[in-house]
């Protein structure tokens, strides 16, 4: 089986396609360039699939297209690790995008350890919009620079295939501090990713809209 250098893996569920789009394209745009990007459907309706796999097809060469039933976010991303044929693995959720420079620069990040995760360039409607419900209170918010944010977990092949995600809040978080149990895992301090916050359906968005009406 060939291998590449990175794995990128993609979730999609019913994602507006303009966005989910921009976010591959972006991955496309890359200034590293051995890489595959696996796009998993998580179940989306008839009409984005189709898109889906018709501009999967026009970029076959570098994407893979995976329907599977809807489960979520995590168990999809777990499933596509079983197809990953990169030395390395990251995430790019369907509603953001990462700069030019985002896969040498974790490249460059990871040399000293095996699973990192870093800040990000986050866009948002209101000064509200950086903060995100507390996995330990779910009463407070807490910013986004001290979260740890999935799709910005980069590392190892072995360190994804030995820990899986839960379907849970903050499954991020707690697959990174499963992670810094067996392997060398750091924080960086690079902010190539573009995280989109002034989106209202995102899942951070929902926890702290339901938090809000049972309170």
């Amino acid at each position: 089986m060939s291998t590449v250098k990175i794995s990128v893996l993609m979730a999609v569920f019913n994602t507006p396609f303009d966005l989910v789009k921009r976010a591959i394209d972006s991955v496309l745009n890359q200034d590293f360039k051995d890489f595959e990007l696996l796009v998993i459907d998580d179940g989306s309706a008839l009409d984005l699939s189709l898109l889906l796999i018709h501009y999967c097809t026009v970029n076959e060469g570098k994407i893979s297209y995976i329907r599977r039933k809807n489960e979520g976010q995590s168990l999809a991303i777990n499933r596509a690790v079983h197809f990953a044929k990169g030395e390395y693995i990251t995430i790019i959720d369907a509603d953001d995008e990462y700069k030019p420079n985002h896969l040498s620069s974790c490249l460059n990040e990871i040399q000293h350890a095996d699973l990192i995760s870093s800040f990000t360039e986050t866009v948002v409607a209101s000064n509200e919009d950086y903060y995100v419900v507390d996995k330990h209170d779910l009463h407070k918010n807490i910013h986004v620079d001290d979260c740890i944010l999935f799709a910005t977990l980069f590392g190892k092949k072995e360190v994804f295939k030995s820990i899986r995600f839960e379907n849970r809040y903050s499954a991020d978080s707690y697959f990174y501090e499963q992670a810094s149990k067996k392997y060398n895992v750091k924080k960086s301090q690079i902010r190539t990713y573009i995280y989109y916050r002034n989106i209202a359906s995102s899942v951070t968005a929902q926890h702290k809209k339901s938090r809000m009406l049972n309170s």
